[in-house]
């Protein structure tokens, strides 16, 4: 599994408003899962954003290593699993983060504005492609 940086076929992939999956670790230390919107960030960490009343938020403070496996949405065969912490978290009180990927992902600034969000910031200490995105 190599070490970041990203090669340019996962680097595409990333790109994308592909659908993913991200796992956190609960307090027993067994894995939950669940599908998450993302965004790559010009220096390399991804976003993902969650509402802040979620069980996931306190076990991802607690432990901060997450995976996130993005699934190229016209060839699901290619995919990119990422392995990493969460590096920065803050708080999105103007729904700023959560704007920006429901746009990325929808076209559209996100409908829920009742709900207060927390920003991660993933840093990716390996990764593993593959399909077209093989390493």
């Amino acid at each position: 599994m190599p070490a970041s940086p990203l090669s340019e076929p996962a680097l595409q992939v990333l790109r994308e408003p592909n659908p993913a999956v991200m796992a956190a670790l609960m307090p027993d230390g067994h894995p939950m899962s669940v599908a998450t919107w993302y965004l790559l960030e010009d220096d390399g960490r991804v976003l993902v954003n969650l509402d802040a009343g979620r069980a996931r938020l306190g076990w991802m403070r607690r432990d901060g290593r997450v995976s996130l496996t993005v699934l190229d949405g016209d060839e699901w065969y290619t995919h990119v699993s990422l392995r990493g912490r969460v590096g920065e978290w803050r708080d999105d009180p103007d729904l700023v983060d959560i704007d920006r990927l429901s746009r990325h992902y929808t076209g559209s600034a996100y409908s829920n504005r009742d709900r207060a969000r927390v920003s991660a910031l993933i840093e990716v200490e390996h990764w593993h492609g593959w399909g077209a995105a093989k390493a």
